[in-house]
Order: C-alpha cells, then sequence, then structure tokens
C-alpha cells in the first residue's frame, strides 16, 4: 500500500519576492475555484490523455514498453509477448501547472533547488509487499537529476539493491522440511540478484553466476539461455531473462537500482508434485546517455518466475541449483529493437522514435495487474 502526498498547500519558500497580502489572496482565491470546479475524470486518466495529445500534436512516437516470452519447461505452457511504448515528453507540461499553481514546488524541478530537503524528508521508505497492492502508487512531481535519479518515481521510495530482495520465513509445505524451502528461497534471491543487479552484467557481461544456479539437468532451458547470449535473436533474446544495456549507448546512474516485490511459496501445482515459489519484483534502472549525458531516463522492467522445491528422495535433482518453472518479464521504456540482446531506453534527445503505438495505455509501476499480452502487441506507458 502506498501513501498518497499531501495536497495541502506548501509554505512559501524563503527569500520569496510575492507580499503576504497577495499569496493569501491567492491562496483564497484558488481555493474558491478549485470548490466551484465540476467533477472530472481522474488524474491519472487526465495526465495520460494529455500527455498522448501532446506527443501526436508533436508528431514524436514515445519509447517502449514490451511482455517478454513466459519460458515454461514442463507444461508447455504458450509464450506471452506485448510490445508497449512509452511516454516521454511532458515533463515541461507538468512543470508549468506546478510553477502556476505551487511556486514553491517549482523548486523541486531545478537541480539542486531547494526542496532537496523536503523531497528527502517525504520520500520515507515504504514496508515491504506482502501481497498484491490494490491499485498503482499515487503519481509524484519532479524532474530526474544525476543526484536525485528517482525524482518523479514511486520507485523513490523503494528499497534499493539486493536488500529490496527479502525472503520470507521459511515453513514446511507440502512435507518438504523448512530446511529445504529457506535453502530455495535464498538461491531465489541470488538468481534475480545476478540477472538483474549484478554491475556487469547489466554491462552486458556473460551472467555466469545466474546460470551456475540453475539446475545442470535442466538441458534444454540452459541450453536455450546459452545459445540467446552467444547470438540473440528476435525469438530468443537474452533481455527477456537477464537485464543488460550497451555501455556504448547508456550508462547507469548512481549506485542503486531499486526494486519492489515479493516471493511467496505454494503447496504443489508443479510438475513434479512440489512447492513452488512465485517471486515478482519491479526494479526501476536509471540511466544517461554513454559519454556523460545530463538527461535522466528510467526503464523499469518486471520479471515474474517460479521455482519448483523437489523432493529428492522422489526425483532427481541437483543439490544446491533451482528448478525453473516459468519466468515471465516486461521491459518499459524499450525502444523495441529486435533480438539484440540489449534494451535501448529511450530520451526526450533522441532524434528519432520508433514504430507507432497501437496497444492499451499501461502503467509500469502497476504491480496490482498481472503480466499479460498479446505477441506484438505495442502500446504506451503513462510514466517512467
Amino acid at each position: 500500500m502506498t501513501d498518497k502526498p499531501s495536497e495541502g498547500p506548501r509554505p512559501e519558500p524563503e527569500g520569496s519576492s510575492i507580499p503576504d497580502e497577495e499569496w493569501e489572496k491567492f491562496v483564497r482565491d484558488a481555493e474558491r475555484d478549485r470548490d466551484s470546479v465540476p467533477k472530472e475524470p481522474s488524474a491519472r486518466a487526465r495526465m495520460v490523455t494529455e500527455r498522448l495529445r501532446q506527443q501526436e500534436a508533436r508528431g514524436e512516437l514515445p519509447a517502449g514498453w514490451r511482455t517478454g516470452p513466459a519460458w515454461q519447461e514442463m507444461n508447455g505452457r504458450g509464450t506471452r509477448r506485448r510490445r508497449v511504448w512509452g511516454v516521454l515528453g511532458v515533463l515541461l507540461a507538468v512543470a508549468v501547472a506546478l510553477i502556476a499553481l505551487k511556486p514553491s514546488a517549482a523548486l523541486s524541478l531545478l537541480p539542486g533547488g531547494s526542496d532537496a530537503g523536503s523531497a528527502e524528508a517525504s520520500a520515507s521508505p515504504l514496508a515491504p509487499e506482502t501481497r498484491r497492492p490494490t491499485g498503482a502508487p499515487a503519481d509524484t512531481a519532479g524532474l530526474p537529476t544525476r543526484k536525485r535519479p528517482f525524482t518523479g518515481s514511486p520507485a523513490e521510495r523503494w528499497a534499493a539493491n539486493a536488500d529490496a530482495i527479502e525472503v520470507p520465513e521459511a515453513k514446511a509445505v507440502g512435507g518438504v522440511s523448512a530446511a529445504r524451502i529457506e535453502s530455495a528461497l535464498r538461491l531465489t534471491k541470488r538468481f534475480l540478484v545476478a540477472a538483474n543487479l549484478d554491475r556487469e552484467v547489466l554491462y552486458g557481461a556473460e551472467p555466469k553466476t545466474a546460470l551456475g544456479l540453475v539446475d545442470p539437468l535442466q538441458k534444454d532451458y540452459l541450453a536455450d539461455l546459452r545459445a540467446s547470449l552467444r547470438g540473440p535473436s528476435v525469438k530468443n533474446d537474452p533481455k527477456w531473462t537477464f537485464t543488460r544495456f550497451d555501455p556504448d549507448e547508456v550508462e547507469l546512474v548512481g549506485s542503486q537500482v531499486k526494486a519492489r516485490g515479493r516471493m511467496t511459496v505454494e503447496r504443489g501445482g508443479g510438475a513434479n508434485g512440489g512447492p513452488v515459489i512465485r517471486a515478482d519484483y519491479t526494479f526501476v534502472y536509471p540511466l544517461a546517455k554513454a559519454g556523460g549525458g545530463t538527461e535522466i531516463s528510467r526503464t523499469i522492467v518486471r520479471r515474474a518466475i517460479e521455482v519448483e522445491v523437489i523432493d529428492p528422495a522422489k526425483f532427481q535433482v541437483t543439490e544446491g541449483r533451482l528448478w525453473v518453472v516459468t519466468h515471465d518479464a516486461e521491459i518499459g521504456n524499450d525502444s523495441c529493437r529486435k533480438g539484440d540482446g540489449f534494451i535501448h531506453p529511450m530520451f526526450e534527445t533522441d532524434p528519432y522514435r520508433s514504430r507507432e503505438p497501437s496497444g492499451e495505455v499501461v502503467d509500469p509501476y502497476d504491480r496490482s495487474r498481472g503480466i499479460d499480452g498479446n505477441d506484438d502487441d505495442c502500446g504506451t506507458v503513462s510514466r517512467t
């Protein structure tokens, strides 16, 4: 559950040139006008509509959102894939509106502005996610900078790096001991960290640690992963399992990747009858163009994997390794270039945009929904 930001008026910044009596009159007029405004659609609906209208007027095409293939070795579930495009370019309009309504808040849009201290105070960490949220997190204001790359994102209040992936308390499930369940939970966390947070992997290195955690008896799965790394293709792209960026194109900003999600253990359901661990996490990566770019763009990657905890007394498994059942993925803010093994985030200053979006509007921060989609479906993300 997320906390909505306070809607009360903010104090006037120190050193303002606006006389007290004029400011008080402005506040009274604003309150009167606001009370007289008729009912409108939700704030999120207005924001999405305005973003799309502005981009259509400028002839720009937004950045990408994609849903990757769901891999399943045991029960043959069909592949799911969605390519959706991201909305960029609304920040100027937001800034103008903010200046008009709340001059003090406008300082948060400036690098090193006096709002930095209050922003840190308001960005208190969220409690861990223990169940599926009931809705999307609230919108936040501000533009990201190199010093504060998560400003304007709900991820500003998320935990960072490996600490964001918390292992729940292990209990015996379906005849499998708590000790074995705990071992599998910790191995699942190590896999997520190695595949999505390892700095070398993020810059395109081979994910040796993550590959080494998969049971070698899953020969087909490992063969597909290694083939995708050797020769990426549209049908077998490693970005759907491992988060990878082209170091010649972008650089990670700061030392943090924000993440939010949960791990659960459920009884039965696997092909071998063992308990299943379900891990569902959203990772947010702040990026700039390689070579010291000043514009900050964020890519949002959601991973959902299932790991079966198999009883070695009943089935052949490799001790200390993972048996991966499924792996689903979504990528937000990706230019949708096909099959080269890297995520390509889009920037406001890019001189081009990719092909026209055609699918539904998706909020990449909305963890209340599941991961699903259709092949080659392109749409729009409402924010990054």
